[in-house]
């Protein structure tokens, strides 16, 4: 990684709930409201927005864990705003707290920890876990 990534460091990203961000399995809505599912992309979207400007061309993030606590509902069409804060750098482990907030206050927090690794690295990973049919 590229130096000057440092803890207390932020990124927030901003989205609308939309129809296909509501609580659904195969299709049929459980709720009309924003889903721990979609929470969580946007906490590892945010997470991300940390460590891309200190990627070297060599490397690449992946989800290493996520934790989260869904604390309110929040309805289509209202306005999250997610952010993430690194609270440690261990090793090649980005550690972040994250939090998500609608206009009415906390909606959502946890953690997302990112592995910083070569692109390389993770591409024989991926390869290793393909199932053989030989």
């Amino acid at each position: 990684m590229k130096e000057g990534l440092f803890i207390g460091q932020t990124a927030e990203i901003t989205a609308t709930v939309t129809s296909d961000m509501v609580a659904q399995f195969e299709g049929n809505v459980v709720h009309p409201a924003y889903s721990t599912v979609s929470m969580v992309y946007h906490m590892e979207w945010a997470a991300r927005q940390i460590i891309l400007p200190y990627l070297e061309d060599h490397e690449e993030g992946i989800g290493a864990s996520v934790t989260v606590k869904h604390v309110a509902p929040t309805a289509v069409d209202t306005t999250i705003t997610v952010k993430a804060t690194v609270t440690a750098l261990k090793n090649h482990l980005v550690i972040t707290d994250v939090e998500a907030r609608n206009e009415k206050g906390l909606i959502g927090k946890g953690e997302v920890t990112q592995a910083i690794l070569p692109k390389e690295q993770i591409e024989e990973r991926i390869e290793a876990s393909l199932v053989s049919n030989a």
